[in-house]
């Protein structure tokens, strides 16, 4: 511990390098903190309880294929299935086709709404005025915020996939631990206003199962049972349904692993280039603390520490950027997922800090080990 002070002193000797040293460290641990947090928030995230019940059933073919009305009964007698609702898209367009004004809006069944998706919470005298008025919608407390709804206000969204426009009156403002982003109509008001009560087909269906354990003998079941029939189904988890949303993007998981191992190494190749910088400038300093009696391993120790020292604090100031920028995106809107779980978690602070450690150990082993090795005059000889 006796050498510690001098490390740091090393460390801070060329400022204006470690300054940029910490800077390039800091940037690539920022844009990798925030990968890792999307990283973490569509492939590691547990479901939470009542999301863990949930199943949607969709077209095999593709999600915007639609699946025929009358499946619904027959999806409600599978055992271990508690209530199934409707889940219809409506896409059209609100005020103009400014990205700010798009957001999700589904036709629902109210009455069964708040049952499969209890998560959703509004007042009790909203959510009555809003099962009763056929015309009414309620909207998630973010999409209030951004668009600035208010109770009682009225929504109008001119159809392109739907030939209708349709009007809404604001009955409630719900708030849900998983988006709050979405509006939610009365499917019987769309099928009124577009097919005169004749509609035979909708986008998906929301099956709540029994208990989590019956979710897998549900979701094989109900594709059992159309596996024979014109338009066959596919019953994924709500996850991994949003993860086939985000598929159509491409390959999003490679995509993220590619970006943060090229980050990793960006990150690794600066450190060791700064080093080595540094060895070779201080090469006879290393010979004048050996001939005083500094140790190979007292040396080794300077000069990874150093090294340590400096990624460490690239990797705390980046991930506390990756923190800010992360807040942000919390706060914007993405049609159909929700960035509500997108965090920068303890644990991923604790990974970043240990590659933080690897990288100060990995970018410094070479230089280090080999002015550990030079012996006191060869280290005295050299001069760059």
């Amino acid at each position: 511990m006796s050498l510690v002070p001098l490390l740091l002193r090393n460390a801070l000797r060329n400022r204006r390098r470690s300054v940029l040293t910490i800077l390039s460290i800091a940037a690539s641990f920022c844009l990798l903190g925030v990968l890792m947090a999307m990283y973490a928030m569509f492939y590691l995230h547990q479901a939470s309880p009542d999301q863990a019940l949930r199943l949607i059933v969709r077209n095999r073919i593709s999600f915007t294929n639609p699946v025929p009305l009358s499946y619904e009964n027959r999806i409600a007698s599978v055992p271990g299935v508690r209530k199934v609702m409707v889940y219809q898209w409506f896409q059209g367009i609100y005020k103009d086709t400014d990205a700010k004004n798009n957001f999700a809006r589904f036709a629902v069944e109210p009455n069964r709404l708040f049952i499969v998706h209890p998560e959703i919470r509004l007042p009790d005298a909203e959510k009555v005025a809003f099962i009763r008025e056929r015309g009414s919608c309620i909207v998630g407390r973010g999409l209030a915020d951004r668009l600035g709804f208010k109770l009682g206000d009225r929504i109008t969204i001119v159809g392109d996939i739907f030939p209708a426009t349709l009007e809404f009156i604001v009955r409630g403002i719900y708030t849900s631990d998983l988006g709050n982003d979405n509006l939610y109509f009365h499917f019987d008001y769309l099928n009124e206003a577009v097919f005169k009560g004749n509609q035979d087909f909708v986008s998906m269906f929301a099956v709540l199962a029994e208990s989590p354990e019956a979710v897998p003998d549900v979701a094989r079941a109900i594709d059992a049972q159309f596996r024979n029939a014109d338009t066959q189904t596919k019953t994924d988890t709500e996850q991994n349904f949003v993860l086939s949303v985000i598929s159509f993007l491409g390959n999003v998981k490679l995509f993220l692993m590619a970006v943060c191992g090229a980050l990793t190494l960006t990150v690794l190749l600066v450190a060791a280039n700064t080093m080595a910088m540094s060895v070779r400038e201080r090469v006879s300093e290393i010979g004048i603390l050996k001939t005083l009696g500094f140790t190979q391993e007292n040396v080794l120790f300077l000069i990874v520490g150093e090294s340590v020292v400096l990624a460490i604090t690239g990797g705390i100031l980046g991930f506390a950027l990756a923190y800010g920028i992360v807040a942000y995106l919390r706060t914007q809107h993405a049609a159909m997922i929700s960035l509500n779980l997108l965090e920068i978690s303890p644990p991923l602070v604790a990974v970043g800090m240990v590659l933080a450690v690897v990288v100060g150990l990995a970018s410094s082993a070479g230089p280090a080990l080999g002015a550990a090795r030079r012996g006191i005059l060869e280290c005295l000889r050299l001069s760059d």
